[in-house]
C-alpha cells in the first residue's frame, strides 16, 4: 500500500492498517472462529430445511435468547462514546417483525402466521448478535468470515460425502441432486455460494500467515463442485453476482483471481465429469452403482485437494518470494475488470449469432423465465443452461393474491392457503419462492414499504462500514476494509438467491448471512475506534451504574424472555394435542378431552386441538358436543380447508347426514377445487346422498 501523503489522511491509514483492535491473542480468535463454525453447522444440521416446528422451535429459542443476552452485555459494556450505528436497520427489522405478528389479525390463517411470527422474531434476534458482536468483540470480524467458510465447507463436504459413501449417509436417496443435511438441494448450494467470498478473502488478504492463503485453493474447488452437483440455478447466479461484487470493489483482484481460477476452474472440471456418471447424477439410482460411482467421486475430490493444494503452495510461495509490483498489480486487475465488463457482451454476441438472433433469444428467454406453461427443466445438470421454471406460476399466483388484498395482504405465511382458490395446476407449494413476491402476498404494500426501508438503512449502514468513498483516503485499502466488503458480499449472495427462492426461512442459510449483515451495519464507520477501554469487568460495572444502559440491558432481556417463551407455545400445543389423542387411544376420555381443551388455550390461533376434542367428544358418544366443537372450528377459521373436511365427514360418517356434509363440503372445495381429499368426501356424501333419494322413491311407489 503506497504511503499516504495528506497530513489529515496519514493518522486513518495508519489506523486502518494497524487494526490493532482485531488481532489479540491467537488462541482466542482461532476459538472464537471454531465457535462461529460449530454454531452454523449445528443450525444447519439440527434445524435441517426449517420445516419441523420442533427442531425450528429448539433454534427461534436459542437465537432469541443468546440476542437478548448479548444485547444486555452490549449495551453494558460496549463503548459509551461511540455512536448507536445500526439503530435504524435494528428498529425496521423489528417494526417488520410487528407488523408480521399484527398480520394475525386479519390473517387467512393465523396459526401459520403465529409460526411466521416467531420466525421473523429469531431473525430480527440473528441479526442483532452480529450488532451486539461488534461493540463486545469489534476486531473479530475475521473470526467470523473464518467460522462462515469453515461451516460452509463442512456441509459441502458432509453433502459430497452422501455422494462417495451412499449406503451409509444416503441409502435411500431417490434424486441425483444433492440435498443434506437440509433436504432441500438449492439449500445447499447456497450454503456454498455464501463461503466463496470468504474464501476468496481468504486466498487474498496481505495479513497472516501464508499457509492460510493455500488453504483457500481447495476450499474454493470444494465449494464450487457442492455448488455444481446441486443443479441451482439461482445460488450459481447469486455466487457469480457476490463475486463480481468482490472482484470489482476490492484492488486485490490479482490475489482472488489467481484463488478462483484455480479452485473454480478444477472443481468445475471435477463436477462436469460428475454430470456425465448416471451413478451420481441421475435419480432413481440402484444402491450398488451410486456406490462404485462414489467412490470415483472421492478419488476425484481427493485428486482435487491435493492439486489444488500444490498450486496454492507455488501461487503463493511465488507471490511472498517475489511481490508483484504495484504496477502489475494495476495493469492485471485492470484486465480483469475489463474481462468482467466485457461478459455481458460476450454473451450478447454469441445469442446475436444464434439461429434466432440477439432479439429472438431475449424474448425466447424471457418468456421461458416469465411464462408459467413454458416447458419445465428436468431435473438433472441440463437444467443449470435452462431458463424455464415453476417459478413463474408461483409468482403469478403471488401477485394474485396481492392484487386481492394490496394493502395488507391475506396475512403472513397466508400465500399457501391462499393460492389453493387462485391456482391452475395441481403443484402443492408452501412458498412463493422469492421474498418480494411473498412479502406482497402476506403483508401487502405496508410489508413491502417496511421492508424496503429496512433495505435502504442497512444499505446506507454497509457503505459506511466499507467505506471511505470519498475524499483522499478512498483509495487506500485495509485488510480490515476489505473484510468487510466480503461480509457484504456474504450478504450480497444471500440476497440475491432470496429473490429467486425460499431459503431465508432456512436457518442454516439465514443465520450466517444476518449475523455478517448485523456486524457490518453496526460496525460503523471505518476510520472510528471501536476498541472499548478497560476491562471487560469494569466496563459491566460502569454500565451498570448507568441508569439508561442498565434499563436498556434489563428491558432486553425481558423482551428475550417474553420472546423465547411465546415462540414455545405453539409446539407446547403440539405436544398437548399429541399426548391427548395418545390418552384417546388406551381409552383414558376425560383425560384426551381435558388435554384437547389445555392445547386450545395454549395455542388459541390452531384449529388442531378442536379436532382432537371433537374426536374425543365423539368416541365419547356425545356427538352434540362434538358437532358444536366441529362448527367452531369452522366459525373461528372459515378459510381453513381441514376444518370443513373434518365438519363433512363427521355429518356423513357419525350423524349419517349426508345432505349436511356435501353442503359443508362445497366450502372445502371452494377454498382448494383440487384437494384430493375434498374430492373423495363429496363423491361420497353424493353418493349417500343418490342411494337415500332412491330408497325414498321405492318407499313412496310401494305407499
Amino acid at each position: 500500500m503506497s504511503a499516504i501523503t495528506t497530513p489529515v489522511a496519514e493518522p486513518l491509514a495508519l489506523q486502518l492498517e494497524s487494526d490493532p483492535a482485531g488481532r489479540g491473542a491467537p488462541l482466542g480468535r482461532a476459538l472464537l472462529t471454531l465457535a462461529f463454525a460449530a454454531l452454523f453447522c449445528a443450525l444447519s444440521f439440527h434445524a435441517r430445511g426449517g420445516l419441523q416446528t420442533k427442531t425450528l422451535t429448539h433454534v427461534e429459542v436459542f437465537l432469541i435468547a443468546l440476542a437478548g443476552i448479548l444485547g444486555a452485555l452490549a449495551l453494558l459494556a460496549g463503548a459509551a462514546t461511540r455512536k448507536p450505528w445500526g439503530l435504524m436497520s435494528i428498529g425496521f427489522f423489528a417494526l417488520l417483525v410487528f407488523i408480521t405478528g399484527a398480520s394475525i389479525v386479519w390473517a387467512i390463517d393465523p396459526a401459520v402466521a403465529w409460526l411466521e411470527t416467531n420466525r421473523t422474531f429469531a431473525l430480527l434476534a440473528a441479526f442483532v448478535i452480529g450488532a451486539a458482536l461488534v461493540r463486545l468483540a469489534p476486531g473479530q470480524w475475521r473470526s467470523l468470515l473464518g467460522g462462515l467458510l469453515i461451516a460452509s465447507f463442512v456441509i459441502s463436504i458432509y453433502a459430497l460425502m452422501t455422494k462417495v459413501f451412499p449406503a451409509a449417509l444416503a441409502e435411500n436417496e431417490t434424486y441425483g441432486r444433492l440435498r443434506e443435511p437440509f433436504g432441500y438441494w438449492n439449500a445447499v448450494g447456497l450454503t456454498a455460494a455464501l463461503g466463496l467470498p470468504a474464501a476468496a478473502w481468504l486466498g487474498a488478504r496481505r495479513e497472516g500467515h501464508a499457509a492460510t492463503a493455500v488453504l483457500a485453493f481447495p476450499l474454493v474447488g470444494i465449494l464450487t463442485v457442492a455448488l455444481m452437483l446441486a443443479y441451482s440455478r439461482g445460488s450459481l447466479l447469486a455466487a457469480a453476482l457476490g463475486l463480481a461484487f468482490w472482484l470489482i470493489l476490492v484492488p486485490l483482484r490479482l490475489r482472488s483471481a489467481t484463488v478462483l481460477i484455480a479452485g473454480i476452474g478444477f472443481g468445475g472440471l471435477l463436477g462436469v465429469w460428475a454430470f456425465g456418471q448416471s451413478g451420481l447424477s441421475a435419480d432413481r439410482i440402484e444402491l450398488p452403482l451410486r456406490s462404485n460411482a462414489g467412490t470415483e467421486l472421492g478419488v476425484g475430490l481427493l485428486a482435487l485437494v491435493v492439486i489444488l493444494l500444490i498450486i496454492g503452495l507455488l501461487a503463493t510461495w511465488l507471490r511472498e518470494r517475489r511481490p508483484w509490483p504495484e504496477r502489475t498489480t494495476r495493469t492485471w486487475g485492470a484486465v480483469l475488470l475489463i474481462c468482467l465488463a466485457l461478459a455481458p457482451v460476450a454473451l450478447a454476441a454469441v445469442l446475436a449469432t444464434s439461429e434466432k438472433g440477439f432479439s429472438g433469444s431475449i424474448s425466447s428467454g424471457w418468456k421461458s423465465l416469465t411464462d408459467p406453461n413454458a416447458k419445465q427443466p428436468r431435473n438433472d445438470p441440463a437444467r443449470l443452461t435452462a431458463i424455464g421454471s415453476a417459478r413463474a406460476r408461483y409468482w403469478r399466483d403471488a401477485i394474485t393474491i396481492f392484487k386481492s388484498k394490496p394493502v395488507l395482504g391475506v396475512g403472513a405465511g397466508g400465500y399457501t392457503a391462499a393460492r389453493l382458490i387462485v391456482r391452475r395446476d395441481d403443484l402443492d407449494v408452501l412458498q412463493a419462492h422469492g421474498f418480494i413476491v411473498q412479502t406482497a402476498s402476506d403483508l401487502g404494500i405496508v410489508g413491502l414499504a417496511v421492508t424496503l426501508a429496512l433495505l435502504a438503512a442497512w444499505l446506507a449502514g454497509a457503505w459506511r462500514a466499507t467505506g471511505p468513498w470519498r475524499g483522499a483516503q478512498r483509495r487506500h485499502w485495509s485488510d480490515q476494509r476489505a473484510g468487510m466488503v466480503a461480509l457484504a458480499a456474504v450478504v450480497v449472495v444471500f440476497g440475491v438467491n432470496s429473490l429467486v427462492d425460499w431459503t431465508w426461512l432456512i436457518p442454516g442459510t439465514a443465520v450466517p448471512a444476518l449475523f455478517a449483515a448485523g456486524w457490518l451495519v453496526a460496525r460503523g464507520p471505518l476510520g472510528e475506534s471501536i476498541e472499548p477501554a478497560g476491562r471487560l469487568r469494569d466496563r459491566l460495572r460502569s454500565g451498570l451504574r448507568n441508569r439508561w444502559r442498565a434499563g436498556g440491558a434489563v428491558l432486553a432481556i425481558a423482551i428475550a424472555a417474553v420472546g423465547a417463551w411465546t415462540v414455545t407455545l405453539p409446539q407446547q400445543s403440539t405436544n398437548q394435542s399429541n399426548a391427548a389423542l395418545e390418552a384417546l387411544i388406551v381409552g383414558k376420555n376425560a383425560q384426551a378431552q381435558d388435554l384437547a381443551r389445555e392445547a386450545a388455550v395454549t395455542n388459541p390461533f390452531s384449529n388442531v386441538p378442536l379436532y382432537t376434542l371433537a374426536g374425543a367428544q365423539t368416541a365419547a358418544g356425545d356427538l352434540p358436543a362434538a358437532e358444536a366443537t366441529y362448527e367452531s372450528a369452522v366459525q373461528r377459521r372459515p378459510a381453513v380447508i381441514a376444518g370443513w373436511i373434518a365438519l363433512a365427514q363427521f355429518r356423513l360418517n357419525e350423524q349419517d347426514d349426508p345432505v349436511g356434509a356435501q353442503r359443508d363440503i362445497k366450502a372445502a372445495l371452494y377454498l382448494n377445487p383440487r384437494a384430493l381429499q375434498a374430492k373423495a368426501t363429496f363423491l361420497l356424501a353424493y353418493r349417500a346422498v343418490k342411494r337415500a333419494e332412491q330408497k325414498k322413491k321405492k318407499k313412496n311407489k310401494k305407499n
